[in-house]
């Protein structure tokens, strides 16, 4: 017998961990309905107590949230380095893209752990428009028709289809929804 629901599009939600605590951090996941984060920093590595790798992942387990590091969508340290140089983020956005267009297995990963779990790909930025992790979640609602949502210290934040991914590729900000778009309530 086949349900009648609404079907709901994949969604890819991101996250960071600037100016938040290890436990309010699992805390906005499990609110969210995290069960797996996707890192993608290229160094899983932290001076901020729980959140390298082994540490992060041990305290996301206790938590019931499994722990996968996806290094190959993380930005090159070439990258990294160019930008703390001049701080040029057109130049670093081109640069990731770069890079980012070369790694379409990891990609259709994260799109098959979407499909199948509510995951959440972590970086450091608070700030979602100056992080990579939102174009490697724009990459995947690229490819997989996904939604992207970002939590936030300020709540749940939804994408708009097309002028986010636009917006995103000049460099500018992204045009967003906030928590009332439905199709990203939290815990959904």
């Amino acid at each position: 017998m086949f349900s009648r629901g609404i079907l709901r599009p994949v969604k890819v939600f991101t996250t960071h961990y600037e100016g938040v605590s290890l436990a309010g951090f699992i805390a906005a996941l499990v609110s969210t309905g995290i069960r797996t984060v996707a890192d993608v920093r290229e160094a899983p590595i932290s001076r901020k107590p729980g959140f390298s790798k082994l540490a992060l992942a041990q305290a996301l387990n206790e938590a019931g949230i499994d722990y996968r590091h996806f290094r190959e969508l993380g930005c090159p340290k070439a990258i990294r380095d160019q930008y703390r140089e001049d701080e040029d983020w057109e130049r670093y956005t081109r640069s990731y893209f770069g890079h980012l267009r070369k790694q379409a297995e990891a990609i259709d990963s994260l799109i098959s752990l979407s499909r199948t779990i509510q995951t959440a790909l972590l970086c450091y930025e608070a700030d979602f428009n100056r992080c990579h992790r939102t174009y490697v979640a724009r990459a995947v609602a690229d490819r997989a028709g996904a939604l992207v949502c970002h939590i936030t210290t300020g709540g749940l934040i939804t994408e708009v289809a097309g002028s986010a991914r636009a917006a995103g590729r000049s460099g500018s900000r992204s045009a967003i929804g906030r928590e009332s778009d439905e199709w990203c309530p939290s815990g959904t």
